[in-house]
């Protein structure tokens, strides 16, 4: 297992740098956010560390080697835009940039795309499974045919007012993975798995390991705090903004080494970046950085 960086939490450096500083702390890989260029939707999101805009053929095996040269692997190309929004201009974009990431992937030899299946909050979870067979079966097969996988984070996205109660992203429990899994069951089509997500709903996140053990292309470490007090006074069916926040690793409730554990008895052998959301490490650069550098700490003991 390769310990890494998710690089959305460096919006402001450039690609060298974010590697430059992966591999001064240790990382050995890192997620490498490819977002088109613009004003960000949410937090952590917008991140460009690779423009493909800006990125021909020459470039992006600049990109490549540049990293490996400082002991470094690209662990994915990520972007995580809603491909099946309401707004149909919106979700053509996502789609059209997506078709460009695997085109990157490929030809990097990273072979890795990490992103959200995305959903039409307005509709019910059945007919977004329908949208999904629409949207993603063409998205799938090029990838397969390029020998690209798609690694899909199981975020539901559904934390703040204007993203609840639908949530922004269909592919978050397990019995939507199968279905998922059922109607394209290319093995194109994979899992980014995060265990905050399971973990802030009450759901285990144990257990998916197992059974979804060969679905599993890449892994997020980020963790959750719940604020009971704060759960007390809204209930779980508000939005989670309220009662809930993103932590470092290991300053939540994420059992680190039973999940790390379970990694471990499935061999799993790929890139788990660390995912630094935490708004208590965000006052300022080397605030970042110290956050990061905890994580780090704390999860190189499981690894």
């Amino acid at each position: 297992m390769k310990l890494g960086l998710h690089s959305a939490i460096l919006p402001d450096d450039s690609f060298e740098q974010v590697i430059d500083y992966a591999a001064k702390v240790g990382f050995t890989c890192v997620e490498v956010c490819c977002w088109p260029r613009g004003k960000a939707v949410r937090r952590y999101a917008g991140v460009t560390h690779i423009d493909l805009n800006e990125s021909d053929d020459a470039k992006l095996l600049y990109y490549k080697k540049y990293a490996e040269d400082r002991g470094v692997a690209i662990a994915s190309l990520g972007y995580y835009p809603n491909p099946m929004d309401a707004d149909q201009e919106a979700a053509e974009v996502a789609v059209r940039h997506l078709y460009r990431l695997i085109d990157a992937s490929a030809l990097m030899g990273v072979n890795l795309v990490t992103t959200f299946i995305g959903k039409d909050k307005n509709k019910t979870v059945e007919e977004n499974l329908d949208k999904f067979e629409v949207v993603w079966k063409p998205i799938v097969s090029y990838a397969e045919d390029k020998g690209v996988k798609l690694a899909i984070e199981n975020c539901p996205m559904l934390y703040t007012v204007s993203e609840w109660p639908g949530g922004n992203n269909l592919a978050c429990s397990p019995a939507i993975w199968r279905e998922m899994f059922r109607r394209i069951p290319s093995p194109a089509l994979g899992l980014a798995l995060d265990p905050s997500h399971p973990y802030l709903t009450r759901a285990s996140y144990i257990k998916p390991v197992y059974e979804f053990a060969e679905r599993i292309y890449h892994v997020h470490f980020k963790d959750i705090k719940i604020y009971q007090e704060k759960l007390d006074e809204y209930g779980c069916f508000s939005y989670p903004t309220l009662w809930h926040s993103p932590k470092l690793p290991g300053m939540g409730g994420v059992d680190f080494g039973a999940f790390v554990s379970a990694l471990n008895d499935i061999r799993y052998n790929g890139c788990a970046v660390i995912e630094v959301e935490d708004k208590a490490f965000e006052s300022c650069p080397e605030d970042v950085r110290a956050g990061i550098e905890q994580s780090y700490r704390f999860m190189k003991q499981y690894m």
